[in-house]
């Protein structure tokens, strides 16, 4: 029986936790350092706190960070890691992943998602609903592509960037570090790290 960790008790973990038991996962147990404020996720109830599950890591064959917030998840996944936890990948049934592509530890890919060719997923990465990534796309750790964005080929994100819902990238685009793209944009050129960007095309939002 194969057991699953989640810390993270939210709306996403909900879905991260479907998506496991509806793939190679047996069970999976809530972990939240809203506990024990929090003791129930939907139809789970929250087991304990991040010390908690420190404390119960050899229990489970995988640990998943199921928190939206790139820097706050890749913040989690690190201490899980140093602590010696097994980091899991989540991919739902019905996603479609090519053989050819990789999914870095820690990564979720949702229902629908698409992920081709040669395609390099780092770790942490969050691949939301119908969301797609086409051949030879290279996305960094922590990155989250929302639901119904597509990345079309040869396109390259930094870590912890962030394509918002319904948002395009053209082919052969370059998103730096800790970039957020807003919803529906078309990324039609590079962008630098740190920008914020909306629009069709996308341009920089002003500071």
């Amino acid at each position: 029986m194969r057991q699953l960790a989640i810390l993270g008790a939210s709306g996403h973990g909900k879905v991260v936790a479907e998506a496991a038991l509806l793939g190679e996962w047996d069970t999976v147990d809530f972990y939240d350092d809203a506990w024990p404020e929090k003791r129930r996720i939907g139809k789970w109830l929250v087991s304990g706190d991040t010390a908690a599950l420190l404390n119960a890591l050899r229990r489970f064959d995988g640990v998943v960070v199921a928190i939206g917030r790139n820097a706050v998840r890749m913040e989690k996944m690190a201490f899980l890691q140093e602590a010696g936890a097994r980091m899991a990948t989540v991919v739902h049934p019905a996603a479609s992943i090519s053989d050819s592509a990789h999914l870095g530890a820690g990564t979720v890919v949702m229902a629908g998602a698409v992920v081709n060719a040669d395609a390099v997923v780092g770790a942490g990465t969050i691949l939301n609903t119908c969301c797609s990534v086409d051949h030879d796309c290279i996305l960094g750790n922590g990155v989250h592509v929302s639901p119904g964005a597509h990345l079309a080929g040869d396109v390259r994100m930094g870590d912890s960037s962030w394509i918002g819902i319904g948002a395009s990238v053209r082919q052969g685009v370059a998103i730096g570090r800790s970039v957020m793209v807003g919803a529906g944009a078309a990324v039609v050129g590079d962008i630098a790290d740190n920008l914020t960007v909306a629009g069709v095309p996308a341009r920089a939002l002003a500071r």
